[in-house]
């Protein structure tokens, strides 16, 4: 496309009839975790010479942009090379600074394993791999584009640590708390559209998860992108009768499993739910901590089934696989009658 970069096309600017107005009307982009991306980072180098940010041609898909405008010499655009940019952070980190390398998180954490797991992750580099546009929120684009699988694969590889923002201020506190992490992070953003969940920046510990509401009956544990639409289901559950706990299980590695085990002894029953692919990711965490310490309560991974989503617009996409809140709702209410052995 002469007339435009990749990143405009992807950015949804382009008048090429693929924005779903459900997904983006009435939301201020300055509250799009992947808008404030730039902007953060930008205040943070202003006091802090270690920061480089690099990216793969999306740079105003995930407002770099406002990075690079203020700090010129340290953002580098490597063009659609993804591989090759995460261990061009490497080297940079090698050499004492904490880059920060984003692009969709499909390519990043698909395209990018081995070079995060062997440039990054093994060596103990403070390199700062960002997933944005991660889960289904390029539905249009299809499978290529879809990263579903990023949470599973993430995990599994040694000495990396595995966050999801919640919401803008979410992310700014991630951000922060990334300058002085050790080792390698990958930093998952969601569908760039989350409503807001923390008014504030919060006070966040890497590896201690964040109760959002208190219940009794069920325990929903959300990661990223589903912490919103798993408080909406809360509020219905509430409107039935159901107490439910939500807790924001942002660190997917090392998972808080005082949180998990907590949640099983304290509450009737446990429901994971993430933007993602059941298998492997937060909810095969959970099911892990939960067996390897012998304890038993009714339990659900509730997630994108493992296949291949279709085609369509993110909403309608959530909708079809109950990640929104009367989806998740339903499930917890289905999780909660199969316990207690009556007809789901």
């Amino acid at each position: 496309m002469s007339t435009q970069d990749q990143s405009e096309l992807f950015n949804g600017t382009a008048n090429v009839g693929l924005k779903d107005t459900r997904s983006v009307d009435g939301t201020d982009t300055r509250a799009i975790p992947a808008f404030v991306f730039g902007e953060e980072l930008a205040e943070l180098a202003d006091h802090d010479p270690r920061i480089v940010v690099l990216t793969a041609d999306l740079a105003r898909s995930n407002r770099a942009t406002d990075f690079a405008n203020r700090h010129p010499d340290r953002f580098v655009n490597v063009g659609i090379a993804e591989k090759n940019m995460i261990t061009m952070a490497a080297g940079m980190a090698a050499s004492g600074y904490v880059p920060f390398a984003a692009t969709f998180g499909a390519f990043a954490a698909l395209l990018g394993a081995e070079q995060i797991r062997t440039d990054c992750a093994y060596p103990g580099m403070p390199v700062r791999v960002v997933g944005h546009h991660s889960g289904m929120s390029m539905g249009f684009y299809g499978t290529s584009h879809h990263s579903l699988e990023d949470i599973g694969m993430m995990r599994c590889i040694a000495d990396l640590t595995v966050v999801c923002a919640t919401d803008a201020n979410h992310l700014r506190a991630l951000l922060r708390l990334s300058l002085d992490q050790p080792g390698a992070m990958y930093i998952r953003l969601g569908r760039g559209r989350d409503p807001e969940v923390y008014p504030e920046v919060p006070d966040l510990r890497i590896g201690r998860a964040e109760t959002v509401r208190d219940g009794a009956d069920l325990t929903i544990i959300a990661t990223g992108s589903e912490v919103h639409p798993a408080l909406q289901a809360a509020e219905e559950l509430a409107a039935g009768g159901v107490s439910a706990r939500v807790v924001d299980m942002f660190t997917i590695a090392p998972l808080d499993r005082d949180a998990v085990l907590d949640a099983a002894r304290t509450t009737g029953a446990v429901l994971t739910v993430e933007e993602g692919n059941v298998t492997g990711g937060l909810g095969t965490a959970v099911a892990e901590c939960l067996f390897e310490a012998g304890v038993q309560v009714p339990f659900r991974r509730h997630g994108v089934p493992d296949e291949h989503v279709p085609v369509g617009p993110p909403a309608g996409l959530y909708t079809h696989y109950r990640l929104d809140g009367p989806g998740i709702a339903a499930v917890a209410r289905d999780l909660l009658d199969s316990s207690k052995g009556t007809p789901a």
